[in-house]
């Protein structure tokens, strides 16, 4: 991925041109569709497998990858099955070594919510959704934060920018990173997600990525505000 910056001589007064820089860059992406996905039950850290539904966004996922412009480095995951099992699909397409995991890119504990549905919640916990409140319990959106943007600071510094490496992680950790560095809040779809790249020593976002929006592998897509 590149960064644009002008180029010039000090005093000279030549005109101002777009120079592409090269910038260590990470695709950070959810994973498939899981079997508490299919049934809209807020996971957290329950560590709940893929679908078959899953495997085959995954599968489909990584052919696309596969066949775009990037040469692929490395696939990182978080510790959870979901992931792992997505990034190990991914990695085996594009023929990349096993993923590494990192406990800093699980999702955000859910506390009370774990295994609940929608309903379940609002019955419980009348107005939470409607207000994006969280129970005691529940995993702070700083904290995520911190975490997760830790260990893309850390990953970036130690990757070259003709490296671009896979995070395959979870909905709530993609959005909490997206409002940190972008005041935006959209969930990440199966399989979405956003680049992030390391310009002049900071990770910014850089567009958004969603290999599945025309493809038929949405079906019983979860529904809106589940941590995932």
């Amino acid at each position: 991925m590149t960064e644009e910056v002008s180029a010039g001589s000090v005093g000279a007064p030549v005109p101002s041109r777009a120079v592409p820089t090269p910038v260590p860059s990470l695709l950070v992406i959810r994973h498939g569709q899981s079997l508490w996905n299919a049934l809209a039950r807020w996971q957290g850290m329950a560590d709940i497998d893929l679908s078959d539904l899953g495997r085959e966004q995954a599968r489909i996922a990584a052919e696309q990858l596969a066949e775009g412009p990037h040469g692929f480095h490395r696939v990182y995951a978080s510790q959870l099955a979901r992931a792992r099992d997505t990034a190990s699909i991914i990695a085996d397409h594009l023929r990349l070594d096993a993923p590494a995991t990192d406990e800093r890119w699980n999702e955000a504990d859910a506390g009370p919510w774990q295994g609940l549905t929608p309903q379940e919640i609002k019955e419980q916990w009348p107005g939470f959704l409607e207000r994006n409140r969280r129970p005691d319990g529940f995993e702070p959106y700083d904290t995520v934060v911190q975490r997760s943007l830790e260990a893309a600071t850390e990953l970036l510094g130690s990757i070259e920018p003709d490296q671009p490496t896979i995070v395959v992680t979870h909905s709530g950790v993609i959005r909490s990173l997206r409002r940190h560095l972008t005041g935006a809040s959209e969930r990440a779809p199966n399989l979405g997600g956003l680049w992030l790249h390391l310009v002049s020593g900071r990770v910014r976002a850089g567009h958004d990525f969603d290999p599945l929006s025309a493809a038929e592998v949405r079906e019983f897509s979860e529904g809106p505000g589940q941590v995932t």
